[in-house]
């Protein structure tokens, strides 16, 4: 029997991760944020006092991950860490390193599903079930704003927006698996979109998805 592999694929604070987390507890399927990767070897590359541009470093630090404690690390969800995983994102040998560890994962018994910026091109691209989650960066600039200062971070919108354009520029135009949609990857755009509206949406691509599979 054919595994359910769902890839789920956009741009930041697009809604991908919460959309993953819901359809892995409605299908019963174990769920990986593989941007919780590159944002703990953005943090370590930091926290060793290095460049983030030191493709060297920043691959070591991929190569000697430990991913016991992604899940317990709040510092992973802070506004430093998204910018610093977008820069070490851009190194072929940080993308190399943990190619394999994203691909075990997506190979389990029964299937998984994993959102990131590559996975239904690089990761994951025979997967049942692809997923390109977007919306406008007004829209996804706002919505990580209004997380972080809830958080007590303090942000201006108008940086926000400017780091939500960036990184997409970066993720977009780097040379080593850059941000794109799959050419068999079902578009969402969740602009107008509320979670319960975004993740019905979600779910019926999935099952048009498993009905051509046969799965």
């Amino acid at each position: 029997m054919t595994a359910l592999v769902i890839a789920v694929d956009g741009p930041a604070a697009s809604g991908k991760g919460t959309i993953a987390a819901r359809l892995a507890t409605h299908y019963g399927l174990p769920h990986l944020d593989t941007g919780l990767l590159y944002r703990a070897v953005g943090l370590a590359v930091l926290d060793a006092g290095q460049d983030l541009g030191d493709a060297e470093a920043a691959e070591a630090a991929a190569l000697s991950l430990d991913l016991a404690g992604l899940s317990v690390n709040g510092r992973l969800t802070e506004r430093d860490a998204g910018e610093a995983a977008s820069r070490v994102a851009s190194h072929p040998g940080v993308r190399a390193a943990l190619l394999t560890l994203q691909q075990d994962f997506a190979g389990q018994p029964g299937g998984a599903v994993l959102d990131g910026r590559d996975i239904g091109t690089v990761i994951a691209p025979d997967a049942v079930a692809k997923l390109y989650v977007t919306a406008t960066p007004e829209v996804r600039a706002e919505r990580r704003w209004k997380q972080l200062t809830a958080r007590g971070q303090d942000i201006a919108f108008a940086d926000m927006l400017e780091d939500i354009r960036r990184r997409d520029e970066r993720d977009s135009g780097r040379d080593s698996a850059p941000m794109v949609q799959a050419d068999d990857a079902v578009l969402l755009d969740t602009t107008d979109l509320g979670i319960e509206a975004a993740f019905d949406a979600a779910r019926r691509i999935v099952e048009a998805a498993r009905v051509r599979a046969g799965v």
